[in-house]
């Protein structure tokens, strides 16, 4: 599985789930972190076919995963550009869909709603990108800067617990798929 956080932040709380998630994983569950998506230039349809290394890599990354996490923060109500421009480049060109049939599950951390308007417009690109979105369970953090402990980690107990459930829904949610597949 592969984890991609849509941050580019140092502190950032959507890192720190995706940190969670790799600590609370069950043994069949292996993540792989990505690690920042800083580095992706700006997509120009322009070079589109000349990809950057970087580019290169998330595209590979994400090919041979069995599925995705993201973990998401919410900026203006929506994913930040950031997430955007990757997806845009992983999920071209056109005919090279990186997301194309990947199970896919979704998680954030925000302020009063916890970044649930980021994961609707995400899961929205899922359905474009043929990306099968879980639906259930949901993590999104609400006031989440006041729920990670004094090294910026998520240590509460029914955090830990939801991502945990989460895991476990994709994981039989991606062999659900590879069997009808």
């Amino acid at each position: 599985m592969l984890a991609i956080a849509g941050s580019l932040r140092r502190g950032s709380l959507n890192k720190a789930l995706v940190r969670a998630a790799i600590q609370v994983a069950p043994s069949s569950v292996v993540i792989e972190d990505f690690g920042d998506i800083d580095g992706i230039p700006l997509f120009n349809e322009d070079v589109e076919k000349q990809l950057p290394e970087k580019v290169k890599l998330l595209k590979a990354k994400i090919v041979a995963a069995d599925a995705l996490l993201i973990a998401t923060p919410e900026y203006n109500n929506s994913v930040p550009g950031v997430l955007k421009n990757a997806i845009d480049w992983a999920s071209r060109p056109g005919g090279d869909n990186s997301f194309d049939d990947k199970p896919i599950a979704i998680m954030s951390a925000g302020g009063t709603m916890g970044g649930t308007r980021a994961q609707l417009h995400l899961r929205h690109m899922c359905v474009y990108l043929n990306m099968h979105a879980l639906n259930r369970p949901q993590v999104a953090v609400t006031n989440a800067k006041t729920k990670v402990d004094a090294s910026g980690e998520f240590s509460d107990p029914a955090i830990r617990g939801s991502i945990l459930q989460l895991l476990v829904a994709l994981e039989a949610w991606t062999r659900r798929l590879k069997k009808e597949g």
